[in-house]
């Protein structure tokens, strides 16, 4: 037995003494646990009326593949005590989104869900497309799954409400004459006074009684105001109202799908199958379809339907500013008492989680399944469809660069630099024809006046003895990085005929092993290879030629993203840090009213004087200083 081997077995029983100690010394009451690797990450986190208990069940009988794996890599447990089971919910959705631990259930890109939102907070309200929630005195509706529809909603509030649409906190452009919105009835035209704040107000108040599903009292209000304006002879606008009022009862009529004694609800139900999931979400506002979500979910431990439908209602509901008072869920779902209760702490009112039985809540919730069984179903099509396009681009690259099988893996390396500033290099990993963003890397130039061919063989020769180093390394250490650890199958050089010679004699281990370099020049697209004085050309077009595209593309854009932040992160320091009177919070409120430091430099006086809470001496005093120094 090898000395490696012995070393693996005795760590291995370190472990399992380890944790079974950590076991014995969890409590017997309810609250969060966290399972941690070698690298102290968070791998999963869980809540539980008994953190003993359904700790032990994880080790005794794991449920799927993905938590035996998850069992097998931990290195440590940890807990927190909570009151209550609901609490424990509570808490495990703050972990989880502080974390994002690749064994839970998880919103698929649940960073970037698109909201609508309103600028209550001023004189005349707006209504925008945003992916943020966090401005003060703002009205935030969503989260929505599709960017398109959030659009098609604020399109069709234009037409029947017309609100308006320019931006800042005051309506109105600098020609003060109103803009074609007016004109093609789309906003009253607040700039120009020909409408009141107060009229205006209401009709602000209509597009969140309509956010917010209350449809009757819609309808009510504007027969009301019909009513008065007729009184009152005003005929033009009693007209204004009643097409309103016509436009919104045909759009509730056709996405009415209940009685209105429905009420208001939402329909959540869940399609699992492997490591995939969706979940839908139907809101029923007065018995109208007020929408239709659909969630696509990662679900790496490969839990059932149940576990996933209780995990996605947390972390939707976590999100969304508004919480119906009753929620439809599947049948095997559990702990629907604490759920309910710590929704029920979310909205600050009583919220029932219940199954349908019969009669139209039955109806809806059963549409919402089958509508998740579909989305899963063509989503694991497509996902198919591209695995197969990637296997075709993979064996296309095979057969042109006569390899012995298909490069499963593949790195590429580029060079950014402006001049000798701030010379850096990227490695970016594509596997079975998809980007490991997990596996990229950049690399700082030591030497900046090397031109491209220097840096290049630097950068390489790096990328070598990082692989002799890991390989001496145990995966286990806290220092081992699998992605220099791996041996790729091809490496792409961007560049032409040059860059591809000062690399080859750095990888000289790595071509030993069986690894094809070759290097990629942008001008008319031809692969140089080594011992070749003719490049090769790929048919235009082909698969294989847009598989290498796509990954030198990546490599470059991955390169000039480093580059530019290096170079801002400079101009920051050299101008924005010897700013008079701006501190850390003044810095960042320029930066985020700018967008960058080059806009900052570039503004006006009167631009700077503009910004939200920089007072005006303190702005006058900056572009002095700006200007002064050049």
């Amino acid at each position: 037995m090898s000395a490696t081997h012995t070393e693996q077995i005795e760590q291995q029983a370190g472990r399992d003494e380890r944790l079974a100690e950590q076991r014995r010394g969890l409590p017997d009451a309810p609250g969060v646990y966290l399972f941690r690797d070698g690298k102290r990450r968070v791998m999963y986190v869980g809540k539980a009326k008994s953190i003993r208990k359904r700790v032990a069940s994880h080790f005794s009988n794991p449920s799927t593949r993905g938590t035996q794996e998850m069992i097998d890599t931990a290195e440590s447990i940890e807990f927190v005590v909570t009151q209550s089971e609901a609490e424990a919910l509570l808490a495990e959705q703050n972990f989880i989104k502080q974390y994002r631990p690749r064994f839970n259930v998880r919103l698929r890109d649940d960073k970037s869900y698109p909201y609508i939102a309103i600028s209550l907070d001023e004189d005349f309200p707006r209504a925008y497309f945003t992916r943020e929630r966090h401005r003060r005195g703002r009205a935030y509706f969503g989260p929505f799954s599709n960017a398109k529809r959030v659009r098609e909603t604020l399109d069709l509030l234009g037409k029947v409400f017309q609100y308006r649409t320019c931006d800042g906190a005051e309506p109105g452009r600098a020609s003060g004459s109103p803009c074609l919105d007016y004109f093609i009835k789309r906003c009253q035209a607040p700039c120009v006074g020909y409408v009141s704040q107060q009229e205006y107000r209401a009709s602000v108040e209509s597009i969140v009684a309509f956010l917010s599903g209350r449809y009757a009292q819609i309808e009510r209000d504007l027969e009301q105001q019909m009513g008065a304006a007729a009184a009152e002879q005003d005929f033009e606008q009693a007209a204004l109202l009643r097409n309103r009022l016509k436009a919104v009862r045909s759009l509730l009529e056709r996405q009415r799908i209940a009685n209105a004694g429905v009420g208001t609800l939402d329909a959540v139900a869940v399609a699992a199958e492997g490591t995939d999931a969706n979940a839908q979400v139907f809101q029923v506002r007065d018995g109208v379809l007020a929408d239709r979500q659909s969630f696509y979910l990662e679900n790496a431990a490969a839990r059932d339907e149940a576990e996933v439908a209780e995990e996605f209602l947390l972390q939707y509901y976590a999100a969304s500013p508004a919480i119906p008072p009753q929620v439809i869920v599947p049948r095997g779902l559990e702990r629907t008492e604490a759920l309910a209760e710590a929704l029920a702490e979310r909205r600050g009112g009583p919220v029932e989680l219940r199954h349908a039985e019969r009669g139209d809540k039955r109806r809806i919730f059963e549409l919402a399944e089958r509508n998740a069984r579909l989305a899963l179903d063509q989503d694991r099509l497509r996902s198919e469809h591209r695995r197969s396009q990637r296997i075709q681009s993979l064996e296309g690259v095979q057969r042109a660069l006569g390899m012995e099988a298909i490069p499963m893996r593949i790195e590429c390396f580029d060079i950014s630099n402006l001049g000798e500033t701030h010379t850096v290099a990227s490695m970016v990993v594509f596997e079975g024809g998809a980007p490991k963003k997990a596996d990229y890397r950049r690399f700082k130039i030591r030497d900046a006046s090397q031109d491209d061919f220097a840096a290049m063989s630097e950068v390489l020769a790096r990328r070598m003895a990082q692989y002799v180093a890991q390989r001496e390394r145990s995966p286990h250490e806290k220092t081992y990085d699998s992605a220099f650890a791996a041996i790729p199958a091809l490496i792409v050089i961007d560049g032409g005929k040059g860059q591809l010679s000062s690399g080859l004699r750095a990888l000289e281990p790595f071509r030993d092993l069986g690894v094809v370099v070759v290097s990629l020049a942008k001008r008319i697209e031809e692969l140089f290879l080594p011992g070749l004085p003719d490049p090769l050309l790929m048919p235009p077009g082909s698969p294989e030629l847009q598989l290498l595209q796509r990954v030198r593309d990546e490599a470059h854009r991955f390169a000039i993203e480093f580059h530019r932040g290096r170079r801002d992160r400079a101009m920051t320091r050299s101008i924005i840090d010897d700013l008079p009177a701006v501190g850390a919070a003044r810095k960042r409120l320029l930066l985020n009213h700018f967008g960058s430091p080059e806009r900052f430099l570039t503004a006006s006086r009167e631009e700077l004087e503009a910004v939200p809470g920089l007072p005006g001496k303190v702005a006058r005093d900056i572009h002095s200083h700006v200007h002064k120094t050049g």
